[in-house]
């Protein structure tokens, strides 16, 4: 019997970049599990805030269910998405939670009708499995933001960035400077997410292409060797040879080995792969597993700025895909540093 739920992969790779149009209000927007169970009363904030800002909700059939550790099976959750993804009255995607379960998926979705007309995927962790896929198949931007279940009961600098890059507005973000930054500038494609899914997605159809771009990572949760294996495992692969600049958001939650300790700092892991290379590297971003994960809209066009003092990410317009990278030369990048005259507020 065919599948219902078959997945169609374009025979010609698209080459052309094709962003979702903007939101504006009373434009729907859609929260499903595609992985992990969340209960309804964990998206009470997030549809307080979605309201507040003029949109619609429309809440799938995986918020409150459950099958083992999933929000539904395989075909339930598949199902879900695939409704979501074809309803031409919702304008983005807001996923409620990671976890695990988008890998068994995937394949079971059909993404024609999403090519053709796109809506923003927006969520993280896990969810990266989904950035990858539609990225290296469709070329079709989506945004890296925390999900339903993350919003407070009062508007923070995580939710309304993720308000402003929904509605079309650029994004600029300054930070603090870090001692292990590797100073330069970039002007390239910024992809990437969780360092583990990027992993899990090397070998298939979904795996990240990095030559040329800015790599983003982030992770949770995890030992410093499996930390240190990860990194191994791109770079052994070439995907951290010809990057335009790293970005390094929050590596959370490390682990306790009790069996032997790990000296190395994760910035220490991380510099030593990429020492070699003449591109700038920049930590301390603040996205990921933490309270402060800023919205970035992966696929499209940013600037990366690193200097000995302080750091700047910048939206460039989706009309170019430039690649421009200036290493080590901080005295310059400073004096040239645009003022963020935009910027969400960075305090927690």
């Amino acid at each position: 019997m065919k599948n219902a739920f078959a997945a169609t992969e374009p025979t010609i790779q698209p080459t052309r970049l094709h962003t979702p149009k903007y939101l504006q209000p009373g434009d729907t927007i859609a929260i499903i599990c595609p992985g992990s169970p969340l209960e309804k009363r964990e998206i009470e904030n997030c549809l307080n805030a979605l309201m507040s800002w003029g949109f619609k909700v429309k809440v799938g059939s995986t918020v409150g269910n459950h099958w083992q550790r999933y929000s539904g099976t395989d075909e339930e959750r598949a199902a879900d998405l695939q409704a979501c993804l074809d309803d031409e009255n919702i304008s983005a995607i807001l996923f409620g939670r990671g976890g695990y379960g988008v890998m068994r998926i995937m394949d079971k979705i059909n993404w024609e009708k999403f090519a053709a007309h796109p809506k923003w995927l927006t969520g993280f962790s896990d969810i990266t499995a989904i950035h990858c896929h539609v990225n290296a198949m469709y070329k079709v931007p989506t945004l890296h933001a925390t999900m339903a279940n993350g919003f407070g009961s009062q508007a923070t600098g995580a939710s309304e960035s993720i308000r402003k890059a929904l509605t079309g507005n650029a994004l600029e973000y300054n930070f603090a400077a870090h001692a292990s930054n590797i100073c330069g500038q970039a002007k390239a494609e910024l992809v990437g997410g969780n360092l583990s899914l990027l992993c899990a997605m090397q070998a298939s159809k979904s795996e990240l292409k990095t030559n040329g771009k800015i790599l983003f990572i982030e992770d949770v949760s995890e030992y410093k060797y499996t930390i240190d294996r990860m990194l191994m495992t791109l770079k052994r692969s070439g995907k951290l040879d010809n990057l335009a600049g790293l970005l390094v958001g929050g590596i959370t939650g490390l682990k306790q080995d009790t069996e032997v300790d790990y000296p190395m700092s994760v910035e220490e892991l991380v510099y030593e792969k990429v020492k070699e290379y003449n591109y700038p590297v920049c930590f301390g971003f603040p996205a990921g597993h933490q309270p402060l994960n800023l919205a970035v809209k992966l696929g499209l066009p940013y600037q990366l700025t690193v200097t000995k003092d302080i750091c700047n990410l910048k939206e460039l317009p989706a009309g170019k895909m430039p690649v421009d990278i200036v290493s080590n030369s901080s005295d310059s990048l400073s004096a040239s540093l645009a003022v963020v005259t935009d910027s969400i507020n960075m305090s927690h």
